[in-house]
């Protein structure tokens, strides 16, 4: 499992146009730990995964591989804009698995 999160934290970095370093100075993580988590030598901490994905756009869901929510969302869409119903998905559930990661941190929700 670490490995795989590895991988997706490097396609990640790659994605996001940052070299190893340059993550590393944006997230305070150590270059040479950031080099061990994507290698799969050392497993990422949580409080890593989620600066790292600030850092490079991308979900916690996105950087563990793990989605949640996806197995009990069902949804229903009208795309009008030329949008993909596999595009309009994708984003429904990178929103639920952040509201779903909110919640279980106990983040209150803002009106």
């Amino acid at each position: 499992m670490t490995a795989d999160i590895g991988v997706l934290i490097e396609r990640a970095r790659a994605a996001a146009g940052l070299s190893q370093r340059a993550l590393a100075d944006v997230t305070g993580i150590s270059q040479s730990t950031l080099s061990r988590i994507i290698s799969g030598d050392r497993a990422a901490k949580m409080p890593e995964i989620v600066l790292i994905a600030q850092a490079t756009g991308h979900t916690i869901a996105q950087l563990t591989g793990t989605r949640t929510v996806a197995g009990r969302a069902q949804c229903a869409a009208r795309a009008t804009n030329g949008s993909s119903m596999d595009g309009m998905r994708e984003a429904l559930l990178d929103f639920l698995e952040l509201n779903d990661y909110l919640d279980d941190q106990a983040v209150p929700a803002t009106v």
